[in-house]
């Protein structure tokens, strides 16, 4: 395996581990649900502004699932590239930018609005994937 490849794969790798340990917090266990008991309630009770048809709790799991979906599908697509097809990776000047702008935005939503597990493992596959980037575009 080239060093290219396992660092865009490692950055993967992490993408996919962060996104998949979140989905299991969405749905399984208390991680996610507010440590004031009747915050929880009144989100199981209350609709946002937008739609009736909804309560805040439902956008609450489809927000925290979908953002999971995310970064399981960063980690697998990118993960696939990188081991499986690097030259298409390689050739494509759009999938390589993607990704960095990908985790470069997940980084600066992780700063803004996360805490420090999550921040560390975004910025530490920002890190691989830029780094394994540049040995891909300069060789």
């Amino acid at each position: 395996m080239h060093v290219t490849q396992a660092l865009i794969g490692g950055a993967a790798a992490i993408m996919l581990m962060l996104g998949l340990i979140h989905m299991i917090f969405t749905f399984l266990g208390v991680r996610l649900s507010p440590r004031d008991a009747a915050l929880g309630q009144r989100m199981q009770q209350v609709s946002p502004v937008l739609t009736s048809r909804t309560t805040m709790w439902h956008c609450w799991v489809g927000f925290n699932a979908s953002h999971s979906l995310g970064a399981i599908l960063f980690g697998l697509v990118y993960g696939n590239l990188a081991l499986l097809h690097p030259t298409w990776l390689q050739d494509s000047p759009f999938l390589l930018a993607l990704g960095l702008a990908t985790l470069g935005t997940y980084a600066v939503l992780g700063r803004a609005y996360w805490f420090r597990i999550p921040n560390t493992g975004i910025l530490i596959s920002l890190l691989g994937y830029a780094a394994g980037t540049a040995t891909m575009v300069l060789g």
